[in-house]
């Protein structure tokens, strides 16, 4: 295999620049640069130099001996000053070296998938953790980084293993009398697997949301105040406002944090009847996306009657509150009335709902899970069918082992690793 190189910091100048070396000839290539290594773990303060004897930088060297690294290889880090200049030295330098290479996106964490010092699940807890911009995101992705995800598969998987070999071994034993009967325990192993299995899925739509933020709609008639309500929330002028009715055609996103809660807001168009095309095209989108969203705040009047009506958990305010002081519950953009109340209300919709969030953060888990409790249907059926029935159950509760093991990545994942090693940098 050959050594692969990077620049595991961002380009540009910096108090500090990290350079990754992994593979076979990392120690020698480290070594005929810096002279000798400290030892495995510990860190060294050492002179990098060209082959002619010429002193590129001062750095700090840090050897990882194989199996304990990050990939499970013979890893090197060369903690150089953050110069422009050193950095495309030493690259330059590395370049030179016969079976070294420049790493492809993700390879360091490829190879550590590889060498079983991370699973498929801890690999996308990485990338999410290295994506995070909330401190909900940073926990969510910390819970699967750390293994979570794969302890629970494994807890399940040896359940069923285990429902597996009462029925097999039911059938070697078909032609002698085994006074025990089998089906309560594996039904029971089934139920509660399934039990556990439909409560992660759910939890894996909010966990979904967590990682690319909550949608939060505000719905009304034209200037009820939406996109004013809108730049007050933002903190700018993020949309457009004017007395004019129909202002609003396209949805306008913001992108925010509230205590931690990555939120998407969502402007829309005003809701009503018209004839004018452009605007009836913005009124459908508007549907389409306050339906589509986690939650909607509803700006309406006394009395008023909109094309789409609020459901359980939505938040319902009076919309210009500057305008109607004697009205309770109403909010104002233009004044900032009642938006304090109102984030409060977001945020404890939103808390309440990722309270109930699952360590399966990805769609991939949750059709794979979702395949695993389609299978566990199929295997109950087949027992209730006897005991001649016992191998085919089998065979199914097999399947299900599958779909699960292609959650930590076991099996069947070949051809996502690289759509999913593309989404990291070069020096991870």
């Amino acid at each position: 295999m050959d050594t692969i190189f990077a620049q595991a910091t961002a380009t540009g100048r910096a108090g500090v620049s990290v350079v990754r070396i992994s593979g076979p000839d990392a120690f020698l290539i480290a070594k005929t640069l810096a002279g000798s290594l400290p030892p495995s773990h510990k860190a060294g303060l050492r002179l990098i130099k060209n082959r002619d004897g010429e002193t590129i930088d001062q750095a700090i060297v840090i050897p990882f001996a194989e199996p304990k690294s990050f990939t499970g290889e013979n890893v090197v880090e060369l903690h150089l000053h953050g110069s422009i200049a050193v950095m495309s030295k030493v690259m330059e330098l590395l370049s030179d070296f016969s079976g070294a290479r420049l790493a492809e996106p993700g390879e360091f964490t490829r190879r550590a998938l590889e060498n079983g010092r991370l699973d498929l699940t801890q690999v996308e807890g990485l990338a999410d953790l290295i994506d995070a911009e909330t401190e909900v995101q940073r926990k969510q992705a910390v819970r699967v980084l750390s293994g979570n995800l794969a302890l629970l598969v494994d807890s399940w998987r040896a359940d069923l293993i285990r429902a597996a070999a009462l029925l097999e071994a039911t059938i070697d034993f078909a032609d002698e009398d085994v006074p025990v009967d089998v089906t309560p325990e594996v039904t029971g192993l089934l139920n509660g697997v399934a039990t556990a299995i439909s409560k992660e899925v759910e939890g894996s739509r909010v966990a979904e949301r967590i990682r690319s933020g909550f949608e939060v709609a505000i719905v009304g008639a034209p200037n009820a105040g939406k996109s004013t309500l809108l730049n007050a929330l933002a903190g700018r002028d993020a949309a457009i406002t004017s007395e004019v009715a129909g202002t609003t055609r396209d949805v306008v996103e913001v992108r925010m944090h509230l205590e931690g809660i990555p939120v998407t807001l969502l402007d829309t168009a005003g809701l009503r009847e018209t004839s004018e095309i452009v605007e009836q095209l913005g009124i459908l989108r508007a549907k389409e996306r306050a339906l589509a969203a986690d939650l909607r705040i509803f700006l309406v009047k006394e009395g008023e009657v909109l094309p789409l009506e609020p459901v359980e958990g939505d938040i319902v305010l009076h919309p210009k509150a500057d305008l109607f002081p004697d009205v309770k519950n109403a909010v104002s953009g233009k004044t900032g009335e009642g938006i304090s109340n109102l984030l409060s209300q977001v945020i404890d919709v939103l808390s309440h709902r990722s309270a109930a969030v699952g360590v399966a953060t990805h769609e991939r888990h949750r059709v794979a899970m979702s395949v695993a409790l389609t299978g566990l249907q199929l295997v109950r059926e087949t027992l209730s069918l006897g005991s001649d029935s016992y191998d085919i159950a089998a065979e199914e509760l097999r399947s299900v082992i599958r779909a699960l093991e292609s959650v930590v990545g076991r099996i069947g994942v070949e051809n996502l690793l690289d759509e999913i090693f593309l989404s990291f940098c070069i020096g991870k």
